[in-house]
């Protein structure tokens, strides 16, 4: 119960939720109202606790007594100090959130979403009803560690891609094996552009064991359809199986996966491997996580293609004061090892990052923008271009994540990537503009 209340407590900190005023001001609270303003809430109990069987019952006192409580972490003395307000003063909508925020911490979660509730009733500003929404979910989410939980989602898109088979835009490639004589490729080897509109939806269950283990697992699916070149439809499906600990601040998984991949409804690869992640929640603010996979790639067309892929990598993120905007990014390397001898040149080694970040331009809306880079050295020379194969690829993603209400998402974005080769054939560029409904339940 400890860890939790812990991890409660790092979640509901929100710091000023708004200003009040303060009746009966004197001396002594004038200066510990000073000290919890300079973040020093142990010198602001230390100078208001010893005067508690003198003073209880004046609001003022009361309420800045409990504040100073709670943010040392003697929630039951904040819980008394602060409901002596309420007596008083019903309508003490600082003082009630407060006081939310002590349940909160000693496990009371019920109680606790009842008095954030109540707070919102009593009208408070807009970005403070946000504040308390974030609350409310992440309350939601602690909760949900201790009990068997089952998450949805369906979504559509409408967009159009330029690029829909990632292709070069060249009709005409030379060929140094036959002497550097020019080739016509076909139209499917050719950049083609279309608009397109995709639907998908996933199930995803968690099931604590103890207080420690839980079993996760989860299923989705989509299919993408273009409007004309309907040979270059996609579909996919994903499963996994794992399970997590949670001790303190480090959270442990491992999960089982796999994935199919069609092209024009037909089989087109297979990937079934492992993932294992530790990741650590510094504070409320700051996490990073280590992460390995490995992935057996099957082609179901192409055999010679098949390889087993290894990645490891380093992921971080960091929210600034407030949450309203958050920074993440991660680094990673690995390889991509064919299985047939002799094709050593269709697998190579990679390495490559990530960063992005998002703010909250608007209660409901959150922009954001991602920017990621991809190195990839081939295994041996082509046989036909007569070089080893080195790829650098960019890839730019910007959007708004916009909530109109609960539990939906709408998010319009704009994706950009620029495959830049040593080989003409595998040159390229695609930018996809879309927008994406999403319903959660």
């Amino acid at each position: 119960m400890k860890n939790t209340n812990s991890k409660i407590r790092i979640a509901l900190i929100v710091a000023g939720l708004f200003t009040a005023g303060l009746a009966h001001a004197d001396a002594v609270t004038d200066n510990a109202k000073a000290l919890l303003d300079k973040g020093d809430a142990k010198a602001a109990y230390a100078l208001l606790e010893p005067l508690e069987s003198e003073r209880a019952g004046d609001p003022g006192y009361d309420f800045l007594l409990g504040l100073a409580a709670l943010e040392i972490g003697k929630n039951t003395n904040a819980v008394f100090a602060l409901e002596r307000v309420l007596a008083v003063d019903p309508n003490h909508v600082r003082a009630r959130a407060e006081i939310a925020r002590a349940y909160a911490a000693l496990g009371e979660t019920k109680t606790a979403k009842q008095e954030f509730e109540t707070v919102k009733q009593q009208g408070v500003p807009p970005e403070v009803a946000v504040t308390i929404d974030r609350v409310l979910s992440a309350i939601e989410r602690i909760e949900d560690e201790g009990r068997t939980t089952v998450r949805g989602y369906v979504e559509g898109t409408i967009g159009h891609d330029t690029n829909i088979n990632s292709a070069t835009s060249d009709r005409n490639v030379a060929v140094p094996v036959f002497g550097g004589a020019i080739f016509t490729l076909g139209p499917g080897g050719v950049r083609r552009s279309d608009s397109f509109t995709s639907f998908g939806g996933g199930l995803s269950l968690r099931k604590p064991l103890d207080r420690e283990w839980a079993l996760t697992a989860g299923l989705n699916g989509s299919k993408r359809m273009n409007f004309d070149v309907d040979e270059f439809d996609t579909g996919s499906t994903d499963a996994h199986l794992g399970v997590v600990r949670t001790y303190g601040k480090d959270v442990f998984s491992a999960a089982l996966q796999y994935n199919q991949f069609w092209v024009d409804n037909n089989r087109y690869r297979e990937a079934a491997g492992i993932t294992a992640q530790w990741q650590h929640n510094y504070d409320a603010r700051h996490q990073a996580s280590l992460y390995v996979q490995y992935s057996d790639l099957r082609y179901m067309s192409q055999e010679v293609r098949n390889a087993d892929r290894f990645v490891a990598g380093a992921n971080f993120a960091k929210a600034m004061p407030g949450f309203k905007t958050v920074f993440y990014g991660g680094a990673y390397l690995g390889e991509e090892v064919t299985k047939k001898d002799n094709f050593e040149h269709l697998g190579h080694t990679l390495y490559g990052m990530r960063i992005g970040a998002q703010h909250e331009i608007h209660r409901d809306a959150r922009a954001f923008a991602n920017l990621g880079y991809e190195h990839r050295r081939y295994g041996g020379e082509d046989p036909f271009f007569l070089k080893t194969r080195t790829d650098n690829q960019w890839n730019l993603g910007v959007g708004v994540a916009w909530t109109p209400a609960k539990n939906w998402r709408v998010t319009p974005q704009f994706q950009y990537t620029d495959t830049r080769s040593n080989v003409a054939l595998n040159r390229f560029r695609r930018e996809v503009l879309s927008v994406t409904v999403r319903r959660e339940f």
